[in-house]
């Protein structure tokens, strides 16, 4: 029978924090899968967001809300530049993710337990959240646009391979299954 775990909000955070770390690694995979950086900025009938901006959009927000607000760095967004920029560099772009790692690091770091029971430090669309609601709200809000910039690059590259996302052997509990 597993162990329970009394210490569940450091569970959720340290949960938060494997889970966002494997979805930025699948992030990278997916900047570094396009052949022809050019066609991250390709337009495709029917889809709103073309990769670059998927990009742009979840490290900005990640940069904001784990760096800025959680952790206390010096980022500050510009929202509207994240969906207006088309000339960002693939370069550009992985160093975006990698300041977002450094985000989600730093703001689940500083993270105290009180704080997943309080109000989220920002008022967001006209709404008081409880900061480990939306931290949840966060993680999936990344998964949703990592599945849209999944499905761009498919159809801009002809590309049927995934770039194994959402990995559970990545998350770091994860061991092999042999091992007690």
């Amino acid at each position: 029978m597993a162990k329970a775990h009394t210490d569940l909000p450091r569970l959720l955070v340290s949960g938060l924090g494997a889970i966002l770390e494997r979805e930025l690694g699948t992030l990278r995979r997916e900047v570094e899968a396009y052949p022809d950086e050019r066609d991250l900025w390709r337009e495709v009938p029917g889809i709103a967001n073309v990769g670059g901006t998927l990009v742009l959009h979840l490290t900005g927000n990640v940069q904001h809300y784990f760096g800025a607000l959680l952790g206390g760095t010096a980022y500050i967004r510009n929202r509207p530049a994240e969906f207006a920029r088309r000339d960002a560099s693939r370069s550009e772009l992985l160093r975006e993710i990698g300041a977002a790692e450094a985000a989600v690091k730093a703001g689940l770091s500083r993270l105290e337990e009180p704080a997943l029971t309080a109000e989220f430090p920002e008022i967001i669309a006209g709404s008081r959240i409880l900061t480990g609601e939306y931290l949840v709200h966060l993680s999936v809000h990344f998964a949703y646009h990592l599945g849209q910039l999944d499905c761009h690059r498919r159809v801009v590259t002809g590309q049927t391979n995934g770039v194994g996302a959402v990995r559970p052997a990545e998350l770091s509990s994860a061991r092999p299954a042999d091992v007690q």
